[in-house]
């Protein structure tokens, strides 16, 4: 993080105090890095620290002063060295955007902040990457950068994770919600497992997050989407993985443990759904590892799904 934060101070950049949220959360430098590509770094109490979040301006953003734009959340995966960087690093969102008339936002979750509260043993407080995301950058969003109420968010791996889960802690917010290759039942067999491990390769206690899945069971299942289903009811719901075998996206041989672990919850997670008689749309690919690949291929899929919470026809500019 720290030389992303460089890189990010050697670009063209303002650091006049920018708009601030209810806790006093603010920007404190805002860095032009192209004609839509805007980064913010933001003073953060939820995170007891800065974190930096990139946006995409919709094409129309200087020639339409006068209106407010609807907001996609794309939230990135663990471990990510790109942190915020990765969707515009790794995938042709700008390209793919640039018809349409949308405020994409794309925030750091740090590089294993799984899109919570952290439990901390019991004395919670920082970080908190849900407040940081839902309420401290909504409301700079909305103060400083003529967010509107329509929103709409999707994620990789982990991010695929933090939008169903955002998506059903805080009803109404989020009209539609997408996971590529995510794990939206952290419960389901295996997955505490890659959890943990995931947050002890980045250094992490794998306790200090929610605890012990069986000792802390009722934690876990607070967090866990597939235990709340009912309250993603009426929400726009895409859900993806591949099976971690060499597709057509891949090198040649490419293999990887992540994928079958991510189908596996998902599909856990859709059959739940199905149960309950909640509408998603799913795709659970043959072949295909965990990858931006796929996940580009799959934000152009689920595009219908988030466009139509935000109010944009798929392949068409807003009115």
């Amino acid at each position: 993080m720290i030389a992303l934060l460089l890189a990010v101070a050697a670009a063209p950049a303002s650091a006049v105090p920018g708009p601030a949220a209810d806790d006093g959360a603010r920007v404190i430098r805002e860095s032009r890095v192209d004609e839509r590509e805007v980064d913010l770094e933001i003073a953060s109490p939820a995170l007891g620290g800065a974190a930096v979040v990139r946006l995409l301006l919709p094409t129309r953003w200087a020639e339409r002063p006068d209106r407010t734009w609807p907001v996609l959340y794309l939230l990135h995966g663990c471990c990510e060295t790109a942190d915020y960087q990765g969707w515009t690093w790794f995938t042709d969102v700008e390209e793919f955007t640039a018809d349409q008339d949308v405020l994409v936002v794309m925030p750091s979750g740090g590089p294993a902040g799984m899109y919570s509260p952290w439990w901390n043993f019991g004395a919670r407080g920082a970080p908190d990457w849900e407040r940081f995301h839902v309420t401290e950058l909504r409301q700079i969003l909305e103060r400083g950068y003529r967010a509107g109420s329509s929103r709409a968010v999707a994620g990789v791996s982990m991010g695929g994770y933090g939008a169903l889960a955002y998506a059903y802690r805080n009803p109404g917010t989020f009209g539609a919600a997408a996971s590529f290759s995510g794990i939206p039942n952290t419960l389901f067999p295996g997955a505490p497992a890659v959890i943990k491990g995931l947050l002890v390769r980045e250094g992490y206690n794998p306790y200090a997050l929610w605890g012990d899945e069986v000792l802390d069971h009722r934690i876990w299942a607070a967090h866990n989407p597939f235990d709340h289903v009912d309250r993603l009811r009426g929400v726009g719901l895409y859900v993806s993985a591949g099976n971690g075998l060499t597709g057509p996206l891949d090198r040649p041989g490419a293999v990887d443990p992540l994928e079958p672990a991510s189908l596996a919850s998902s599909k856990s997670f859709t059959d739940r759904l199905a149960e309950r008689g909640i509408a998603v749309t799913a795709h659970f690919y043959a072949s295909g590892t965990h990858d931006w690949p796929y996940w580009q291929r799959e934000l152009r899929a689920a595009w219908p799904v988030l466009s139509a919470a935000l109010g944009l026809e798929p392949g068409k500019s807003g009115a």
